[in-house]
């Protein structure tokens, strides 16, 4: 629970929209699809910097 405590508080409200409103398989995949897509092109992004 550490971890989550010191999250961005944008990141937590994706974690509780994710537990207490996602309903369906489909919605949770697309979500999943968004974070991952940006979280690589940060990454990219990182990595060219250093």
């Amino acid at each position: 629970m550490k971890l989550f405590n010191n999250l961005p508080k944008s990141v937590k409200k994706t974690i509780r929209y994710i537990y207490q409103d996602v309903k369906s398989i489909e919605k949770l995949e697309q979500i999943e699809k968004e974070l991952v897509t940006h979280i690589e092109k940060r990454k990219e992004q990182l990595k060219k910097d250093n």
